[in-house]
């Protein structure tokens, strides 16, 4: 096997292995003899079948299986003995010109990680902003969270439904006169201006009263879910068999033990513990942020072109499908495409801090566990249905890259917490609403940064932060990168920063009450309006800034 270079250019190398005919040869020999005894044959006893007999049977598959294998150990030679650190996964072609009998030549050709010094930990200095949870804002989160447990009573026969009135009704939908799957309910509880049916439904209801019968007609959003109503006009027939009116709703330890608990001061508490994570999570990302930001500034080396064409990629297919949801996906479009160049700056930003932070986990004994790796694929497959969770798991213990991108996340924030600990930090108090503004003030000047990018407050969000969106470069693992549709919610600093107030949410609430409020149709397609998009558009180019 002889080895030579014929590229050496920054991080790009190319090399030609030439197989003599002969190694070949002797290997599909050897193949043969070894498999000789296990062949049967008509006419002969087993293990005696000839080794000519089997070479003219299986030869050709043979001689591919062997070729295969040894051009798979050719590149594992050219590595070793160059002590490379690929990028990505090798490009490797064998030459057309071969035919069994000849010499094989192997072309290979890859990118290789760059040679970083250890960056310096040492003289880090961050600072936190810490914001107090106060008795006033447990006691808005209460107020909040007993506005959205509303209770609802029967209305007087002659009540005309009005905003915030909940109907329960039957309906029935058609489309050309004609019922449809999922558009029939009975007893459906549906509450005026909640806008949780699609649109128009609800609309059409306002001045309805108990015992009152209603046709009417509305169209479903274009990108509804189940394709075949998509952009449909429809028929609902609908009995209204109650009008309901909102009943008061008094904050007391009856209405905490309404929910399962003890009393008042337990649901205080739970909401306290709930604005206190949540504000630590805020915190948390305006800290990475500035480590980010202090990595990304005293760092400059060249990254392998096709680790930043593979996190391009990502940035400008997410950036698409949110620009084709616009209100005018054409304007959106021709928006992004000005841009192009400077996403695929944050694409570079992206891999370079993924680089930096693989070095200094590296450097220092950052490991993901085999324990923590277990729970990992183990949540992950409770993303599944039942019947495919092993099935899942097995994947991920055989496929080294999608381990690898299961790992990285968890893997990146053990290294930032480590950095965290490394680091000279200072606290300062502040209100929820000054540490998002700081949040937003990293991310506005960082995009004042970038002389070429417009202020555009209808820019789609799609770039996941570089703070979050480095994971996959976390391990130097390039080829795990993410699934196209994963999106991790406790990692991403736009979910922090997006982050519902706590009293939106159930802590200790019994699941029935809250579908009672929201999934009031969930086994209605037909009627109840799509999932919401998040409103991409509406975020300003600052609050996707910080993923460059």
């Amino acid at each position: 096997m002889q080895i030579s270079e014929t590229k050496n250019d920054g991080l790009a190398r190319a090399y030609t292995v030439k197989i003599p005919a002969g190694e070949i040869a002797d290997k599909v020999s050897a193949e043969i003899k070894k498999i000789a005894p296990q062949v049967r044959m008509p006419g002969f006893r087993p293990g005696k079948v000839p080794a000519n007999l089997v070479r003219k049977m299986h030869g050709e598959a043979i001689h591919a299986d062997v070729l295969n294998k040894t051009v798979r150990e050719s590149v594992d030679k050219v590595m070793a003995e160059h002590k490379l650190r690929p990028a990505m996964q090798p490009a490797v072609s064998l030459g057309e010109d071969y035919e069994e009998g000849k010499d094989a030549e192997v072309a290979i050709e890859l990118e290789i990680l760059p040679a970083i010094d250890t960056p310096k930990t040492d003289d880090l200095k961050l600072e936190r902003l810490v914001v107090p949870v106060s008795d006033e804002a447990v006691d808005e989160a209460v107020a909040k969270f007993a506005e959205g447990q509303k209770s609802f009573e029967d209305a007087k026969k002659t009540h005309k439904a009005g905003e915030g009135d909940q109907l329960i009704i039957d309906f029935v939908g058609k489309l050309d006169g004609e019922e449809f799957e999922g558009g029939k309910a009975e007893d459906a509880p549906l509450e005026i201006g909640a806008g949780r049916f699609i649109p128009g439904f609800e609309e059409q209801l306002t001045g309805v009263k108990t015992g009152e019968e209603k046709t009417i007609t509305v169209t479903f959003p274009e990108d509804y879910p189940a394709a075949h109503l998509a952009g449909k006009e429809a028929q609902f027939d609908i009995t209204v068999k109650a009008v309901k009116v909102p009943g008061e709703t008094k904050i007391d330890d009856e209405f905490a033990k309404s929910l399962g608990l003890e009393g008042l001061d337990k649901l205080k508490e739970l909401l306290k513990a709930q604005l206190e994570q949540e504000t630590a999570g805020l915190t948390r990302t305006q800290m990475k942020r500035q480590l980010l930001d202090a990595l990304a500034a005293g760092h400059d080396f060249p990254v392998p072109g096709q680790m930043v064409d593979a996190e391009f990629e990502q940035i400008w297919q997410q950036l698409q499908h949110e620009a084709s949801h616009e209100e005018d996906p054409e304007a959106a479009m021709k928006e992004i495409e000005a841009e192009k160049d400077d996403y695929r700056k944050i694409a570079e930003r992206r891999v370079r801090l993924g680089l930096l932070l693989s070095e200094i986990g590296q450097a220092n004994g950052v490991e993901v566990s085999s324990q923590e790796m277990q729970m990992l694929v183990q949540q992950a497959a409770q993303q599944y249905r039942p019947e495919d969770r092993q099935r899942f798991m097995e994947y991920v213990r055989s496929e080294p890259m999608a381990a690898a991108q299961l790992r990285a996340p968890l893997y990146e924030d053990k290294v930032v917490d480590f950095l965290f600990d490394k680091a000279e930090v200072t606290e300062r108090e502040v209100t929820r609403e000054e540490l998002q503004a700081a949040i937003e003030a990293e991310e506005g000047a960082e995009a004042e940064a970038k002389p070429a990018k417009k202020a555009a407050a209808k820019k789609p969000a799609a770039k996941k932060k570089a703070d979050d969106a480095v994971e996959d470069e976390a391990e130097a693992k390039p080829a795990a990168k993410k699934a196209p549709a994963k999106k991790k919610a406790d990692d991403t600093a736009e979910d922090d920063a997006d982050a519902k107030p706590a009293a939106r949410k159930a802590p200790a609430k019994k699941a029935a009450a809250k579908a009672d409020d929201e999934g009031e149709a969930d086994d209605k397609p037909a009627a109840k309006k799509a999932p919401a998009k998040k409103a991409a558009a509406k975020k300003t180019s600052a609050k996707k800034a910080d993923a460059e």
